[in-house]
């Protein structure tokens, strides 16, 4: 009898016979190496909703640091930048509400109670002085004219802006001659027109010359005349090329002191007379 063959003594020797079927495959492991609990995904959730909790009183407590606390209410307010105006004048137009929170307050509105209530303030900055202070700094209106309104007299500032009316004309401001009912060309340039031409001119002239100047006679767009202290007269023209008009005149006066009459209207060939 034919002994077993290589295959059937390999097979016997594996523990199976050589009909029998391959053992299965031992399952693949979970990449989770323990159990998982019943809580297991709550557990998890928790850290989240302490971090949110937190924000949440951090929140709550920074708002009442801000709004309900009396650490960071307004317990002072000042004004400075003032020079026709007192400081006392500001804040009273300013109405900064002492004791409110300090991140409450409305500084575009209290700039613009400021700027209503004196028309003599061109500008006004608010800024927080932290932790409790409030601080205004004003700039006011400076006349370059002054326009004679029966005893009193109404400021004009460069931009052609009345601000307020004084009964004590302030020293060094011309005032204004305005006669334009005759000019030819009132129909053209009515009063507001040369009132504007005239505070150009005035707004423009040098310092030193801007000091001297007792009045500014205006008939019509192009006669204007300048009235300097000591009787001198000085025909301007229009308010066109006024530089080189100022550059003119300011030789003419240093070259001529004694002269009376100036003729800067064509600022390339100025004239004096009367010296």
């Amino acid at each position: 009898m034919a002994g077993a063959t290589t295959a059937q003594r390999g097979a016997a020797r594996k523990g199976r016979g050589p009909g029998s079927p391959k053992p299965p495959k031992p399952p693949k492991s979970s990449k989770r190496t323990g159990p998982r609990g019943p809580g297991g995904g709550r557990s998890r959730r928790v850290p989240v909703l302490v971090s949110l909790a937190a924000a949440v009183l951090l929140a709550a407590a920074g708002t009442w640091v801000l709004y309900g606390s009396a650490w960071l209410r307004v317990e002072k307010v000042t004004a400075a930048g003032t020079e026709v105006l007192t400081p006392e004048q500001v804040l009273t137009a300013a109405a900064v509400p002492v004791g409110a929170p300090m991140v409450g307050i409305d500084t575009d509105e209290i700039a613009q109670r400021v700027r209503t209530g004196l028309p003599r303030i061109d500008s006004v900055d608010v800024e927080r002085s932290w932790p409790h202070g409030i601080g205004l700094k004003v700039t006011e209106r400076k006349p370059v004219l002054l326009i004679k309104k029966d005893a009193e007299f109404v400021e004009v500032d460069a931009s052609g802006v009345r601000f307020d009316t004084v009964a004590k004309p302030p020293a060094g401001v011309p005032v204004l001659e305005l006669d334009a009912a005759r000019s030819p060309s009132a129909r053209r340039f009515d009063e507001q027109r040369l009132l504007n031409e005239a505070v150009g001119i005035a707004g423009g002239l040098p310092k030193a010359i801007a000091a001297q100047t007792v009045q500014v006679k205006v008939r019509s767009y192009d006669s204007v005349v300048l009235e300097l202290t000591k009787g001198r007269t000085v025909v301007w023209g229009s308010g066109e090329l006024g530089e080189a008009k100022g550059r003119a005149l300011t030789a003419l006066l240093k070259a001529s002191p004694k002269a009376v009459h100036f003729d800067v209207s064509v600022p390339t060939a100025p004239a004096v007379s009367g010296s």
